[in-house]
């Protein structure tokens, strides 16, 4: 299995109503687009991440943005 491809970064921003989680996936030019995309899916159904954002960069590297919703856990006791 091909990990070294994917950088990712996980960061959390709040705003006024709703809160989200982000991961941002690079996939460098030169690594399989099948591969990377088998990835997002699986981070998709897996993390329920679902995809915000993408660029294509001028030599062929690609960057995905993930988010999710940040769930409170309110307290019982």
């Amino acid at each position: 299995m091909k990990e070294h491809f994917l950088n990712s970064s996980v960061r959390r921003e709040r705003g006024y109503a709703k809160q989200y989680e982000y991961l941002v996936v690079t996939v460098s030019p030169d690594d399989s687009l099948p591969e990377a995309h088998r990835r997002l899916v699986e981070h998709s159904e897996y993390g329920k991440w679902e995809l915000e954002r993408s660029v294509l960069y001028l030599g062929g590297g690609r960057r995905f943005w993930l988010r999710r919703r940040v769930t409170q856990v309110q307290r019982t006791v």
